[in-house]
């Protein structure tokens, strides 16, 4: 019995080998291996993708959000000790962004369903240090933006998304990344849109935003050896970005049979012991806001769920087992109350979803998830 893998990166490269060795080819033989061609034709291809005006590649997703924060603080919209709403559940980049730049992060309860930030939560968030809020799109679905949108206008509160799990996500015909006033984005390998090493990059229509972060990514230059920053050094790499231009033209495409996938596994994982995310028994119409990074379901009794797959040789992984507050690194935060956030942490189980499985592998996950007892 082959076993299913949680994600086959071999397999989905493997699709587009020729044309990522013709874009190495082209990298290695162009003699500019930093800040080229490369990488400014992905950052027009990604915003164009995006709908935004701006994309400004860097060396990861958390740069992007740690970048973006700095650069408000730069422009003087926010400053230390600023609180910023995100969500208690999230992963802990998302927290260390804040953190990186001394604001303060205000860990809510998201939407038990959703994963997501609830709106009422985040309002009754919201205080006068209130500054920004994170809107986390975890799992690859985006967060009720609209609503989040419009308690940031009447409070006048700048919203990061991070996207790095949403690459294509669309609402009303608007995608992750043009919701906010600036998203983040992570090109890890194993995301949708996956480079082949560490990647990342920051979308928004704010063109001071735009040129201040790349400035912070590049020394804190704007102008060779002319310094406005005391910068970093984060730049989307040359080889990375000519291999995220291939995998792009296909995005799309594989977003669609994850869809599918999730579709089949929401009609057709009946186990009530096995809880679907919110979206379940939904047609592929209304999935298709979702870009399905993850297909998380919650069970009680996990590890037993896990070893009961396992067995029937299908990988699984959880997303994720600890909580921000419940880390070392967030000690501090150990007293908060977060009941649903701990719950989640531990019931929480990502089935095998990627843009290179079978329909029979789709039908062995569902079939080992109704047959699973307890």
């Amino acid at each position: 019995m082959k076993k299913i893998q949680f994600l086959d990166l071999k397999a989905i490269n493997q699709q587009h080998r020729q044309a990522l060795i013709d874009a190495a080819t082209r990298v290695i033989d162009s003699g500019w291996y930093v800040l080229g061609q490369e990488v400014k034709a992905f950052e027009q291809e990604f915003a164009a993708y995006c709908g935004t005006n701006h994309c400004v590649g860097m060396a990861n997703g958390l740069d992007a959000l740690v970048l973006t924060l700095r650069a408000w603080k730069e422009m003087g919209k926010l400053q230390d000790g600023d609180e910023v709403i995100v969500p208690a559940n999230t992963y802990i980049a998302s927290v260390l962004a804040i953190t990186e730049n001394r604001l303060t992060p205000v860990l809510v309860e998201p939407d038990e369903g959703s994963y997501n930030l609830c709106p009422a939560k985040v309002s009754a968030a919201i205080t006068s240090k209130t500054k920004a809020i994170v809107a986390v799109h975890l799992y690859g679905q985006l967060a009720p933006m609209k609503a989040i949108m419009a308690m940031a206008d009447e409070h006048r509160l700048l919203v990061l998304e991070d996207s790095a799990q949403a690459h294509g996500a669309m609402v009303d015909g608007k995608r992750a990344g043009n919701w906010g006033h600036a998203s983040g984005f992570s090109f890890y390998p194993g995301k949708n849109l996956g480079a082949l090493g560490d990647a990342g990059a920051m979308t928004t229509n704010d063109t001071e935003l735009a040129q201040t972060v790349r400035a912070l990514g590049n020394y804190g230059s704007h102008k060779k050896y002319e310094n406005l920053f005391q910068g970093v050094n984060s730049r989307l790499d040359e080889m990375q970005a000519a291999l995220l231009r291939v995998k792009l033209q296909h995005l799309d495409a594989e977003t669609r049979v994850r869809q599918a996938i999730a579709v089949a596994y929401a009609q057709d994982i009946r186990n009530p012991l096995v809880r679907l995310p919110i979206d379940s028994h939904a047609s592929l119409d209304n999935l298709g806001h979702h870009a399905f990074h993850l297909f998380v379901v919650r069970v009680q009794q996990r590890a037993a769920f896990q070893t009961h797959l396992n067995a029937t040789g299908i990988d699984t992984l959880i997303h994720y087992p600890i909580p921000p507050h419940q880390q070392q690194a967030y000690k501090a935060y150990s007293s908060l109350q977060l009941p649903l956030t701990e719950s989640i942490h531990k019931e929480v189980v990502s089935l095998p979803i990627g843009p290179t499985m079978s329909l029979a592998q789709v039908q062995t996950v569902i079939t080992a998830c109704n047959a699973y007892s307890g």
